[in-house]
């Protein structure tokens, strides 16, 4: 196969948060506090969990990722909406106009989102040396394909190129079960 291989991670339902929104849920001036680094330079998953609660039902201990974004967003999978009770869009994270909201519960207090639900469409993340190697596009839409026993051919991944990106493919937990793959798994972009 004429293909590029690209490690994979399986991202779980997951919360950013304001400093704003971290001081309402925690307390003034806290800062979270990182339990272990993300494969993307910066970004961590914190030690502190919420739970998110919507119409029909809730999460606890849904884990914080930093550090503090100018927007507060909450990633769930499509399984996890009808628990909640919700309909997200598939939305590139950050763009969360026409989201809908939710209740998020802290030890110190509690916040209404009005929006900023979403169901992260699958990316991959690429230094822009690497993009300009392999002659990627940001915003390019991709084909990937993941083997193994459940092979999978993914349309629309979406390439997300910055100096400040590491290369990795994200994918929520429901197309990561669907097709059999775990974090540090590859995926291949094919060339069309």
């Amino acid at each position: 196969m004429n293909a590029k291989p690209v490690p994979v991670g399986v991202s779980a339902r997951h919360i950013h948060l304001t400093k704003e929104h971290i001081a309402a849920l925690f307390g003034e001036n806290y800062e979270l506090k990182p339990l272990k680094p993300l494969s993307q330079p910066g970004q961590y998953a914190a030690e502190e969990t919420v739970a998110i609660v919507g119409p029909k039902g809730r999460f606890d201990k849904v884990r914080i990722l930093g550090p503090a974004r100018s927007a507060s967003q909450i990633e769930i999978s499509k399984t996890d909406s009808f628990q909640l009770g919700v309909a997200p869009p598939v939305r590139e994270s950050g763009k969360i106009d026409g989201t809908p909201g939710m209740i998020v519960q802290g030890p110190a207090g509690r916040i209404t989102l009005e929006r900023g639900v979403i169901i992260a469409a699958r990316h991959i993340h690429f230094h822009t040396d690497e993009a300009a190697a392999w002659g990627i596009a940001d915003k390019q839409p991709l084909r990937v394909k993941v083997e193994g026993e459940r092979s999978v051919v993914f349309e629309n991944v979406i390439a997300r190129v910055s100096d400040h990106y590491a290369l990795d493919m994200h994918m929520d937990t429901d197309e990561a079960n669907a097709a059999g793959v775990s974090t540090g798994d590859k995926a291949y972009i094919l060339d069309d």
